[in-house]
């Protein structure tokens, strides 16, 4: 069914509850949906007792608690994209409401474009609240050191080797190979794990046919790492969101697949925690006075973590996961280390010059700009691309690859950006970690 004929069909979702089950080594969390006529859903979230040092049954846990619901829901809202959400877990203001609205809109933006779905903010759904407003919480939580969740890939490598003796603790959703590999190099022998479930209901749904696509992920780990800072008394959430976030994906738009990693949504995160749940956790990206250039030449340095990062989103899927060497992520990361580890360095990590594959040719001229939209990948800014790519075949001059060659053919060098140098001043690091930043780009 389309869009309009599935919200006339389903006309609400319900996010009726939580609860919270106690095992012998850690807190299972499980959230209760329903879209009436058509299912229910129940996603878990699992956390191990031993990184808790802060009551998971208090009510400032059961708040953050709830909007980790309000997130999980969004991926069961985009089924049918029901008009009316009925909220009877927990309490919404209006400045929540038209919070979380925005966060639905934007943070679907991809989905909707995909999916062709053209549709005003204020109409795609309104907040039914069931429930009564919460009582005011406070608390003395006085926090200490960083929680720094890591991905996999170099941008979050990046970051811990900034804040290489800093009170550390590592955080991973549902973890694999490269974060237990790179956590270990950096030279940590524990790190916190919360294994996160997807209701199979919704899967059952997708393959069926019901709407699908990209959501705001980065949203929930926000809100995920908010509620296990709280637990393990930890003061910072460091991210690594580097400045190229903010570009939209599709010119002359605000859809960005990397919505939820920018620095709007870094500042409305910490406006909301701050106003409704009253602690001192502050929650930003170190890596935001950055560009991708940087972090990739910063990250060629870093040649212990060469052979054990991966960023390909399809070589997840894959175990052990790899680089498929086909999609625009692992082309994007190729090219940002090319002028820093091009040739035998890059064929060691990857296991093939990507830059011979001429089936890539569409893709590297997306990343390049030279196509309507961006790769829906969290992939750098054009200009980026194009400095990088620039700045390789400068190197290699006549003898170049397929890729290049064909740029060099048909689009202008771009070298006068001088990306080693620039420091974009819209972040949220306090001093302390503006010094370390500075220091290790020096």
């Amino acid at each position: 069914m389309t869009f309009n004929e599935l919200r006339t069909k389903y006309k609400s979702i319900i996010y009726h509850s939580y609860n919270i089950k106690e095992n012998e080594e850690d807190y299972t969390i499980t959230f209760n949906f329903e879209i009436p006529t058509l299912a229910t859903f129940n996603p878990t979230l699992t956390i191990n007792k031993k990184d808790i040092k802060n009551d998971i049954n208090s009510d400032i846990a059961h708040r953050i608690i709830f909007n980790i619901g309000m997130i999980e829901l969004i991926s069961y809202f985009k089924l049918t994209c029901s008009p009316e959400v009925i909220i009877e877990a927990g309490y919404l203001d209006a400045e929540q409401q038209k919070w979380f609205r925005k966060l639905f809109y934007y943070g679907l933006g991809e989905f909707m474009y995909v999916n062709d779905i053209h549709i005003e903010e204020d109409e795609l759904l309104e907040f039914a609240i069931k429930h009564e407003p919460d009582k005011e919480v406070l608390t003395d939580y006085e926090g200490y050191g960083n929680l720094i969740p890591i991905g996999g890939g170099k941008d979050s490598n990046v970051t811990l080797e900034v804040l290489a003796g800093q009170d550390n603790y590592c955080f991973a959703i549902n973890p694999k190979g490269p974060h237990e590999e790179c956590v270990k190099i950096a030279g940590y022998n524990d790190y916190m794990k919360v294994k996160r479930t997807l209701d199979k209901n919704m899967l059952e749904l997708n393959k069926q046919g019901f709407l699908n696509g990209h959501t705001p992920f980065s949203s929930l780990v926000a809100f995920i790492t908010y509620l296990c800072a709280y637990l393990n008394n930890r003061k910072y959430i460091v991210l690594s969101n580097e400045a190229s976030a903010n570009e939209a994906t599709v010119i002359g738009t605000k859809i960005n697949h990397q919505y939820s990693k920018t620095y709007e949504f870094e500042n409305d995160f910490n406006e909301y925690t701050k106003k409704y749940f009253n602690i001192d956790i502050k929650y930003f990206s170190l890596l935001r006075p950055l560009t991708e250039y940087q972090i990739g030449m910063l990250f060629s340095k870093y040649k212990k973590y060469h052979k054990a990062f991966k960023s390909c989103n399809v070589g997840s899927k894959s175990v052990p996961w790899i680089w498929c060497n086909d999609c625009p992520k692992c082309l994007f990361v190729y090219t940002i280390l090319s002028p820093f580890l091009y040739k035998d360095d890059l064929v060691d990590i990857f296991g093939e010059d990507l830059f011979n594959k001429k089936e890539l040719l569409d893709t590297f001229i997306e990343l390049a700009g030279y196509a309507d939209t961006k790769p829906f990948e969290c992939v750098g800014t054009y200009s980026e691309v194009r400095y990088a790519i620039s700045k390789t075949i400068n190197k290699l001059g006549d003898s170049l690859p397929y890729l290049l060659d064909y740029y060099k053919n048909h689009y202008p060098l771009e070298l006068d950006h001088d990306f080693e140098h620039q420091f974009n001043d819209e972040n949220n690091l306090d001093d302390v970690f503006l010094t370390l930043l500075k220091k290790e780009l020096d």
